[in-house]
C-alpha cells in the first residue's frame, strides 16, 4: 500500500510546528525520523494526516550536560545516542540499547523523541527511560512542561503527551561512581522486536529495574526491585514473575514470556556481579 497523507509542512522551529499544529484542525501528525509514523501510514493504520515535519529543527537534537542531568534533544537520532560520548559515559543504557533497535538504516533516520512519544510497548527506549528515572519535556500551546517518566507511558502507543503538544528532550541523571546499568533482551532474529528484555540499573540508594514487551507499557518492577535490595535473587525472580501480565501472540505465548523474564533478571545481575568482581 502506499501512504495517504493530507497534506505536509516543514516547521522552522518549535514555535512553527506548534502553529502549524494548530491550524491542523486535529488532522496534524508530527514527523521525525518517520520510522514508526510512516510504515504505520503505508498500512493504512493512519490517514489523512497532515504531516508537520520537525526533522529539521536544530534545536530538538544534542546531548547537553545540566548540572547532575544528562538532556538529550527529541531529534537526536538512535545511531547518535550509541555513539555520543556524553550518553556513553553517563548513561550508558541507553548507547547498550540501540544496538538491539532494528538495522542500520533505521537506527540512522529513528529518533529517540520518535521511539518515546510512539510508545511501542516492545521498545528499548521508553523501558530505559523508565529504569533510568528521566524526565520528558514537552511543549504546547500552554507552555513547557516536564513529565516523570513513571507518569508518560499510559497504554499501547497512548501517553500523556496532549494532542498539542511536542516532546522536546529527556534528561536522565548522569551515572553515579560505581553505578551498573545493563540491557538484556531476547528476540527470534537479530533487528526483531524483542520477545521480552529487560533493564536493570544498580545505584547506590538501590536498583530500579524495568521490563518491556511483556505488557501493554514498559513496568517498573518494584517488588523485584526491593528484593535485589535485600540482595535475594529468586524472590527478585519471583517477584518478577508475578508483577508482570505478558500477552500470548504468534511470537511467543505469556507464559513463555514470563519464564524469560526472570531468565533475563538472573543474567543481568551475574553481569553485575561480574562487573563488580
Amino acid at each position: 500500500m502506499k501512504a495517504s497523507a493530507g497534506g505536509y509542512a516543514r516547521a522552522v522551529d518549535v514555535a512553527h510546528a506548534l502553529e502549524l499544529m494548530a491550524q491542523s484542525d486535529g488532522a496534524g501528525r508530527f514527523l521525525a525520523g518517520g520510522q514508526s509514523l510512516v510504515a504505520a501510514m503505508n498500512m493504512r493504520l493512519s490517514e489523512g494526516d497532515m504531516l508537520i515535519d520537525i526533522s529539521r529543527i536544530s534545536e530538538l537534537s544534542g546531548v547537553a550536560e545540566d548540572g547532575d542531568l544528562l538532556r538529550i534533544g527529541a531529534l537526536t537520532r538512535h545511531a547518535q545516542v550509541g555513539s555520543a560520548p556524553m550518553i556513553r559515559a553517563h548513561a550508558p543504557l541507553l548507547a547498550e540499547a540501540v544496538r538491539y533497535i532494528a538495522h542500520a538504516a533505521i537506527r540512522n533516520r529513528g529518533t529517540i523523541g520518535g521511539a518515546l512519544a510512539h510508545a511501542d510497548p516492545a521498545a528499548e527506549f521508553p523501558a530505559c527511560a523508565l529504569a533510568l528515572g528521566g524526565t520528558l519535556h514537552a511543549s504546547g500551546a500552554n507552555g513547557t512542561r516536564d513529565i516523570p517518566v513513571e507518569d508518560f507511558f499510559e497504554d499501547v502507543f497512548a501517553t500523556a503527551l496532549e494532542e498539542d503538544e511536542i516532546l522536546t528532550a529527556i534528561s536522565v541523571p548522569k551515572a553515579e561512581a560505581g553505578e551498573v546499568q545493563i540491557i538484556e533482551e531476547v528476540a527470534r532474529r537479530s533487528g526483531d522486536y524483542a520477545l521480552t528484555g529487560l533493564c536493570l540499573v544498580r545505584r547506590k540508594v538501590g536498583h530500579r529495574l524495568s521490563v518491556f514487551s511483556a505488557g501493554p507499557v514498559p513496568t517498573l518492577a518494584r517488588g523485584a526491585m526491593q528484593a535485589l535490595d535485600a540482595g535475594d535473587i529468586d524472590a527478585a525472580v519471583e517477584a518478577l514473575r508475578s508483577e508482570i501480565d505478558p500477552p500470548s501472540d504468534t511470537q511467543a505465548s505469556g507464559s513463555y514470556r514470563r519464564h524469560l523474564a526472570g531468565v533475563l533478571l538472573r543474567r543481568a545481575v551475574a553481569r553485575i556481579e561480574g562487573d563488580n568482581a
